[in-house]
């Protein structure tokens, strides 16, 4: 009987727990899509990228501004790359899948040391202004087109641009942990200005 009364119970609060009814304004439609500038036109995905872009470009430049320029050949242990060669890699990423998913020639590199902060910074803001002149060349309609990545894969546009948002992401988590390992803040967890 105990059981029984104590499962009843349960099964009440769970149910004015879960069952009341909420404002308005805290209500979703489950099957309501998130509405953004790229949902209501005809090359969602692309718009979406280049949204992406514009929001990841401003936390990764300023990631990089963040950093000192005396632990740009900082890295957390032997085995992990510094903070100059993650800049460099975003750069040289940047650089590749956005050519890649626009079939344009990125501009020629001039690789700078992993530990000139000035170099690497300017390497990465002309990536990024790369990027966005070649993301703007691209629409959903070419998604499904072939190009050769790297080592000669084959892959779609689709493919390169979800790596080029992945990249962006695993780029940012890993200069926010750099930071953090030297008492700085990234910037999305800094106070707003």
């Amino acid at each position: 009987m105990k059981r029984t009364l104590a499962f009843l119970a349960l099964l009440a609060s769970t149910a004015l727990l879960f069952g009341q009814d909420k404002p308005a304004q805290n209500q979703t439609e489950p099957n309501k899509p998130v509405q953004t500038k790229a949902a209501s036109n005809k090359n969602p995905v692309t718009d979406t990228v280049r949204e992406i872009l514009s929001r990841q470009q401003k936390n990764l430049t300023a990631a990089v501004e963040e950093m000192p320029a005396d632990k740009f050949g900082w890295s957390p242990t032997p085995a992990q790359q510094s903070f100059g060669h993650l800049v460099m890699h975003m750069t040289m990423s940047n650089m590749e899948l956005c050519s890649k998913a626009a079939n344009m020639p990125a501009p020629p590199a001039r690789p700078a040391p992993e530990t000139d902060k000035e170099r690497l910074q300017a390497g990465l803001n002309k990536s990024f202004l790369f990027c966005e002149a070649a993301l703007n060349k691209v629409d959903d309609s070419k998604l499904g087109d072939s190009v050769e990545l790297y080592g000669g894969r084959q892959a779609t546009v689709a493919f390169a641009l979800i790596a080029l948002t992945s990249d962006w992401a695993d780029h940012y988590s890993t200069a926010a942990m750099y930071l953090r390992l030297n008492g700085l803040l990234p910037p999305t967890a800094q106070p707003r200005k």
